[in-house]
């Protein structure tokens, strides 16, 4: 009634056995091909994440935003009316992302007064969403 199934299991072991050889096994010219391409793709991402670090970096960040420039930047970063006592006048002149991202690093920003220069930073910390200066700001954020 119980008839042993091992011949069966056998043949079965024997035909996975035999999977990798049904496999097709890629020739040395589509190999070489194949890194041609990879290679290829490689050359052009590369210029291509140099460019945007390049960019990054020349980017630009105005104190405070053309919109809102006859107010004055308090040490905290908040902007506060003209003549406010112990706030800054803008930059008048925005800032570089390079000179932006070393100032973070402990630098200072060029013209800057210590007090000034922690302000001004502040005031870039701040920086939401749609006003000027934002998108360069964030894109110093990002890890590389």
């Amino acid at each position: 009634m119980n008839e042993p199934t091992q011949p069966q299991d056998a043949a079965q072991g024997e035909e996975a056995g035999r999977t990798d050889a049904a496999l097709p096994v890629p020739s040395r010219r589509q190999l070489l091909m194949g890194g041609a391409v990879a290679g290829a793709a490689i050359v052009s991402i590369r210029p291509a994440l140099a460019n945007t670090a390049a960019s990054v970096l020349n980017c630009t960040i105005p104190v405070p935003d053309q919109g809102r420039a006859s107010n004055y930047i308090a040490p905290d970063g908040n902007l506060v009316p003209a003549g406010t006592q112990g706030a800054y006048p803008g930059a008048g002149r925005p800032f570089s992302g390079e000179q932006v991202k070393q100032a973070m690093q402990g630098g200072r920003l060029p013209g800057t007064s210590y007090e000034q220069n922690q302000a001004y930073l502040n005031y870039i910390r701040r920086l939401q969403r749609g006003t000027s200066g934002f998108t360069c700001y964030a894109s110093l954020q990002m890890p590389r």
